[in-house]
């Protein structure tokens, strides 16, 4: 799956986030993968993601300018590789 802004995303069941000065960092306890969320933004949009029906939405909801949308589609897409994030049970 490639992660679009109609995409239906939330946080792993089995992944931590623990908040850090420069973001957080995702442990998956399934993969015992470490992942570095290096942007306050980022977290709060991962964070986000359940409580909203698409990655656009979430955007909107966090307050993330238009014009960085694309980049946040693709660190979101990144995290969905990295097993931080997944797609929603419909």
């Amino acid at each position: 799956m490639t992660v679009t802004l109609e995409s239906g995303l939330r946080l792993h069941p089995q992944v931590a986030l623990r908040p850090e000065p420069f973001g957080a960092l995702a442990y998956h306890y399934g993969n015992r993968r470490l992942v570095f969320l290096k942007h306050p933004d980022v977290v709060s949009v991962v964070r986000e993601l359940e409580r909203h029906d698409t990655v656009g939405e979430t955007l909107e909801a966090c307050g993330v300018a238009a014009l960085r949308w694309p980049s946040f589609v693709k660190a979101l897409d990144s995290l969905h590789e990295s097993d931080v994030i997944c797609e929603r049970d419909s």
